[in-house]
This record gives C-alpha cells, sequence and structure tokens, in this order.
C-alpha cells in the first residue's frame, strides 16, 4: 500500500514531468519552426537577387544585357557572399553528360557540399519544381533554383541556392537534450523538496493516527499540540478538530459511565427488594398477597425507570424531536387540561401565546406534563399551581409555577441531573427514580432551548422551559 506522502509526490511527479516534457517539446517546435521560416526566407532572397540580376542586370565588360547564361551565372557567383551553411551554384546543361557547375571559390563547412554530389545536382537541376529538399544521409539540403534560356531551351542552365541545415537542426537537438537535463535535474531537486514538504503537511496527520492507535476506553486523556492559527492553517484547524472530537468523546465516556453506574444503583435496589419478598414468602394467603403487590409495584417502578432510560437515550438521536407548525394557544390549552387530572389542586391557565411556530407538540406536552406531575408532588391538595405560555424576543416560554416549599438553591442545577431529587436520599422510594427532570431537560435542548428555575412570588418554584424558533 503506497503512504499519502508517497502519493503526494508521485502526483507532484508527474505533473512536473509533463509539463517539462511540454515546455521542451513546445520549445523543440518553436525553434524548428523559426530554423524553417530562416531558410524560406533566405531562399526566396536570393532567388530574388538573381532574378532582379537575370531580368536587368548588365555584362561589366560589355555594358550590355546578358545574353550567355554561363556569363551571367559567374558574374553573380562573384559578386555574391554566402553564409556557413549557404551554398550558392550554377548549373549549365551539356549534351551527353550531367550540368556543368560553376561554384564560388571558398572553403565550404558543410560535410558533404553539393558541389561534390553529382547525383543530387542532377536531381535538383532535371526536377520540375522551383523549390524543394533533399534527404540525404548527412542531412536534409533545402534548395531553390531560377532556371535560365531562351524560348527555345528554357532550362539551358540555372542559378541554386542551397541551404544545409543539418547544423542548425543539432543545435536544435542540442538545445532540446540541454533542456531535458535541466529537466531532470528540476524533477531531482522537486522530488526533494517535495518529500519533506509532504512530511510536514500530513505530520498532524500522522501524529493524528497516533494518538488514535494511543486511545482506549480508560485513557482519552491524550491531545494533539496545535501549532498556529485554526482559522488560517489546515492542519491546526485538523488538530483542533480532533482534539474537540476528543474532547466529546471523554465527556461521551465519563457520561456513560456515570449513567451505567447509577442505573445500576437504582435498579440494584428493587431487584434487591423484590428478590427479598419473594424469598421470605410464607404459606399464608393474606401474605401471599401483600407479598405479590409489594413485588407487582417493584417491577412497576422498574419498568418506568427502564422506559425512560430509553426515551434519554433516544434524546441523543437527531430525530428524537420532529418539529411541526404549532398553534401555540391551542398546545398551552391541551396541555393544561391534561394537567388538571393529575391531582385535586388550584389549577390555574394564567397567560397563553398567540401565534404559530414549529415546536414538537407531543415532546413539549410530555415535558410539561412531567413539570406539573413535579408541581402536583410538591403541593397540598388545593394548593394553587399555574400554567402559561407567552413568546419573549425570538422565542418561546412555556412555565409551570407552584406555591410549594419551593427548591432550595444547592439543588438548582443537581435536581436535572439523572437520578438526582435534590436533598432526597438516592434509592428511596418516595418520589420517582431521579430522571423527569433530566427528561425534561432533553426535551428542552432537543428544541435548542433549556429551563429555568426560579423562584416563584409567595413560595414555590417555577419552571419556565425556553424553546428557540426556526427549527
Amino acid at each position: 500500500m503506497i503512504s499519502a506522502r508517497a502519493r503526494i509526490l508521485l502526483l507532484l511527479l508527474v505533473v512536473m514531468t509533463a509539463a517539462l516534457a511540454a515546455v521542451a517539446g513546445t520549445t523543440r517546435s518553436i525553434l524548428l519552426r523559426d530554423l524553417e521560416h530562416r531558410v524560406d526566407r533566405l531562399l526566396a532572397q536570393e532567388t530574388r537577387e538573381f532574378a532582379s540580376l537575370y531580368e536587368r542586370g548588365v555584362d561589366p565588360e560589355t555594358s550590355r544585357p546578358f545574353t550567355d547564361p554561363e556569363r551571367l551565372l559567374t558574374v553573380f557567383l562573384e559578386r555574391q557572399y554566402a553564409d556557413p551553411d549557404e551554398e550558392l551554384l550554377g548549373l549549365v546543361r551539356q549534351r551527353g553528360d550531367g550540368p556543368k557547375q560553376l561554384v564560388q571559390p571558398r572553403d565550404l563547412t558543410m560535410s558533404r557540399p553539393l558541389e561534390n554530389d553529382e547525383a543530387g545536382r542532377r536531381a535538383i537541376f532535371e526536377s520540375g519544381g522551383r523549390t524543394g529538399s533533399l534527404d540525404r544521409p548527412s542531412g536534409e539540403v533545402r534548395w531553390a533554383k531560377v532556371g535560365i534560356g531562351a524560348k527555345e531551351e528554357p532550362d539551358a542552365a540555372a542559378f541554386v541556392v542551397a541551404i544545409h541545415t543539418e547544423r542548425e537542426r543539432e543545435q536544435v537537438s542540442d538545445v532540446f537534450v540541454i533542456m531535458l537535463m535541466i529537466s531532470a535535474m528540476a524533477l531531482v531537486v522537486v522530488s526533494a523538496i517535495g518529500w519533506a514538504v509532504a512530511g510536514r503537511i500530513l505530520a498532524p496527520v500522522r501524529l493524528v493516527g497516533q494518538t488514535a492507535a494511543q486511545l482506549t476506553e480508560q485513557d482519552l486523556t491524550r491531545r494533539i499540540p496545535v501549532r498556529g492559527r485554526a482559522d488560517r492553517d489546515e492542519t491546526a484547524a485538523l488538530a483542533a478538530t480532533f482534539n474537540a472530537m476528543l474532547d466529546r468523546l471523554e465527556r461521551a465516556f465519563a457520561a456513560q459511565r456515570e449513567f451505567v453506574d447509577d442505573a445500576g444503583h437504582e435498579l440494584r435496589t428493587p431487584i434487591t427488594i423484590v428478590r427479598g419478598h419473594l424469598e421470605l414468602m410464607g404459606e399464608d394467603p393474606a401474605e401471599r398477597e401483600e407479598t405479590l403487590r409489594l413485588v407487582t409495584d417493584e417491577l412497576d417502578r422498574m419498568t418506568r425507570i427502564v422506559e425512560d432510560l430509553l426515551l434519554l437515550a433516544k434524546a441523543e438521536r437527531p430525530d428524537f424531536v420532529e418539529p411541526e407548525p404549532v398553534q401555540l394557544a391551542e398546545l398551552t390549552a391541551d396541555v393544561f387540561v391534561k394537567a388538571r387530572t393529575l391531582g385535586e389542586r388550584d389549577w390555574e391557565l394564567s397567560e397563553v401565546a398567540e401565534g404559530e411556530r414549529r415546536l414538537d407538540p407531543q415532546r413539549v406536552t410530555q415535558a410539561m406534563v412531567q413539570l406539573a406531575q413535579n408541581a402536583v408532588q410538591h403541593t397540598a391538595p388545593g394548593g394553587r399551581i399555574r400554567i402559561g405560555s407567552r413568546t419573549v424576543e425570538g422565542h418561546v416560554e412555556l412555565y409551570v409555577a407552584d406555591s410549594g416549599p419551593g427548591i432550595p438553591p444547592q439543588d438548582a442545577d443537581l435536581i436535572f441531573e439523572r437520578f438526582r431529587r435534590g436533598t432526597a436520599r438516592r434509592g428511596s422510594r418516595g418520589g420517582g427514580a431521579g430522571l423527569g427532570l433530566a427528561i425534561v431537560k432533553a426535551i428542552a435542548e432537543g428544541h435548542r432551548g433549556h429551563v429555568e428555575l426560579s423562584p416563584t412570588e409567595g413560595g414555590g418554584a417555577t419552571f419556565t422551559l425556553i424553546l428557540q424558533e426556526g427549527l
């Protein structure tokens, strides 16, 4: 399996190789194109100069127009200076033999000039075209010619300019090879730099992997050092995000362990009661009936605890709350009607909010009924309990206010935790299992809100569900 570092480097090398090869190939094509254009210009220039002399020139010895092709060619060749790769020839037809050649008296630099290549001269002289090329082992020769003669023999002689391109093509090839060598050196340097940079970039990723491999359920305290600002550096953002995930995992595992411990403690008590009564149950029918009643009561309490635990576990799921458009006045009235059946109290619908909001009516009703049940448990018959709703600054508030003894300040936060009942002894049979207010808190948080506890004017406690709009 190829590592991420190697894959990054391989991709970089492929891109760089393709780019450098494209640059070298394009440069070579441009140089060859420029060579072809320069050769065309030279051929055209030389043939134009000869044609001008042929048409309008005069013999310096007679001061009259040229009548002898050989004399015309001789005078022109004596006056011209050819480039190192350029060859100027005069060819005159001879009977029964190849064309006679007239050459410039100079040293030629090309490896095989046309003046030493009879077959090449014959091919050019007998060619019907005015321009062309010869492919020879020594290299390509580009040529152009201008025919000379009378009407009865138009091609009795010819002026030929030939350009040997092998040296300049070799120079282009040398430039191409040099560019390839430079590209290869650049790839080596880029490989070294890319390997180091990729390692530096992937270092936080490797550190994440090493940290994750060292994590266990018993040890979630390891963190990755964050270097740089997370809002500007992607690697710092990765480390910060991973650390935040570890924080959530650590809190989740701690809550899970606490949840399991508390659930085990709460369920152990009714199990012990059930077992003790069953072991001590005698043959007396009245005693058996009382034992069965006590056992049934404890089993019912265990069932309620399990159901509440399942509900709290579901509160972690995204579909725990399913909001829909709800009329606040209708919802408040329904809650009030259901709460009145919980006990003989002085029930009062104090205020009702108007308008439509997106809420989960079943969950909100469940939370409000739970708060009303708590109010009934902490008030005497005939005690006053007020229920109402209102909208305040973009959120919805539903509240239950009782006239009971109230809640001590030290228990204000404690009562919303699971299996906690304030200063009441944990595991006591009085009251519930301590999950009711935890469920209310979960429902409020499912609506992106919270629960507030405040004292009721004149005595008692007021629980307020503060629910955010726009779910």
